[in-house]
């Protein structure tokens, strides 16, 4: 096995928390929600109401923020994109844009052949392109032409490719809520034993329709029943009265690389990937598997030679279901025996909601800011605390000092798709 070490050396983000990296981490900390009323989309005949929503983001502005700090053709070649791209396009544009620079990689000489993207996620454009099945039941001739290019997720990761040149693999990776995490794994695959240098993981905001959300409402996996009227505590993972996951839009980037490529170009490290495991329930229901998701920490522990005991902190994918939180819970008591009482653990999506195929990236993003600011953001909207949950959640409306070297990024996809993730603090 190849002893490459991989080290994340930029990231982006993007929800309504902000889309800086400093703006994002002090809303975590400070237990400040994302969730809002819809205003994307008419929600008079949906069950839906309440998410996290980015309809209103300023694109033209973020594109003029980006004047002389970019090489001029990059520039050129981002208005140009952004200017016929769907709107979740636009944004996966826009976080690359921001990571490339954090990465500082838009200032240095790189071999384009080795560097790769990976998109996270698949039907992102799903609401672009219902508003084009409408048009055609009305006028056929009205549709966007370019829908046939643009509804494909490979147009998504191709324009990222062609933003900043990349020229190596390409590929969408979709494994729904754990989109992020398999991407990361295949980016990992690809450094450590085909010679890759680097990869874009994009965690793309899922652009879902009205009908997306009307059918998660129907299926009993979304909030809708209640807090029309409180949007920010609709989300509230591990409380007696969560009712389901908040669909939120949100999306992230990871720059993750070759160490030894990294320290040539004296790239900033922000930390470093372990690992990463995948498995499946061999069941296409949400439904799920304790033995499952016990399976794969456990193999992910083993697989990287870290003890459970050195684990200071798991991102919980925690999404606010009444099954998959106890589910969860229970995998991680399963793993970690005893410890499992006094081991840290947080929910982001309290306060974000769900970001769905971007959820992994974007919860890794928030993890490596946590990590590196030594502190632990709460875990929001947990008025009764599920005595199920026989876990340290961070339970509250402020910051816990917590100094954390290693700690675990899991997700867990519809359709028993589950893979998990290992970060360590880089010290050299």
């Amino acid at each position: 096995m190849s002893n490459k070490r991989i080290v994340v050396t930029g990231m982006s983000i993007n929800t309504p928390l902000g889309d800086t990296l400093d703006g994002f981490i002090e809303g975590l900390l400070a237990g400040r929600s994302a969730l809002s009323n819809w205003k994307k989309f008419d929600t008079s005949r949906i069950y839906s109401k309440v998410g996290a929503d980015l309809s209103g983001y300023d694109i033209d502005a973020k594109v003029r923020s980006f004047e002389g700090r970019l090489p001029a053709e990059m520039y050129k070649r981002l208005r140009r994109l952004v200017s016929k791209a769907p709107w979740s396009t636009k944004l996966s544009m826009l976080l690359t844009t921001d990571a490339w620079l954090d990465a500082g990689l838009a200032s240095v000489e790189f071999d384009a052949t080795l560097t790769g993207v990976m998109l996270a996620g698949h039907n992102v454009n799903s609401n672009y392109s219902d508003e084009n099945r409408d048009q055609f039941r009305e006028e056929p001739d009205y549709v966007d032409a370019w829908l046939a290019l643009h509804a494909l997720d490979t147009d998504h990761a191709s324009s990222v490719s062609e933003l900043v040149g990349a020229k190596g693999p390409l590929t969408t990776m979709g494994a729904a809520c754990a989109s992020g995490n398999v991407a990361l794994r295949y980016a990992i695959d690809e450094i450590r034993h085909h010679g890759n240098e680097r990869f874009l993981i994009v965690g793309a905001v899922l652009d879902m329709s009205p009908m997306d959300l009307h059918a998660m409402a129907l299926l009993g996996a979304i909030s809708y029943e209640h807090f029309h009227d409180e949007p920010t505590r609709a989300s509230r993972p591990f409380d007696t009265h969560r009712e389901g996951f908040v669909p939120a839009h949100g999306g992230a980037v990871l720059v993750v690389e070759d160490l030894e490529v990294a320290r040539r170009r004296g790239a900033r490290i922000y930390a470093e990937v372990l690992g990463s495991e995948s498995n499946a329930d061999a069941n296409h229901l949400p439904n799920p598997s304790e033995d499952g998701q016990t399976r794969l920490m456990q193999r992910l522990l083993d697989q990287t030679g870290v003890r459970p005991d050195q684990i200071d902190y798991v991102s919980m994918h925690a999404t606010s279901t009444p099954l998959g939180d106890l589910t969860e819970a229970r995998s991680i008591r399963n793993v970690f025996g005893e410890r499992a009482k006094r081991l840290k653990v947080n929910a982001t999506k309290s306060m974000l909601g769900h970001t769905c195929w971007a959820a992994a990236t974007v919860e890794a993003v928030a993890a490596i800011l946590q990590m590196r600011a030594g502190k632990l953001h709460p875990s929001i909207n947990i008025d009764e605390l599920d005595p199920e949950v026989e876990l340290d959640v961070c339970r509250g409306n402020t910051a816990v000092p917590h100094d954390v070297r290693y700690f675990m990024k899991n997700s867990f996809g519809f359709g028993g798709i589950n893979c998990v993730s290992l970060f360590k603090r880089y010290e050299g």
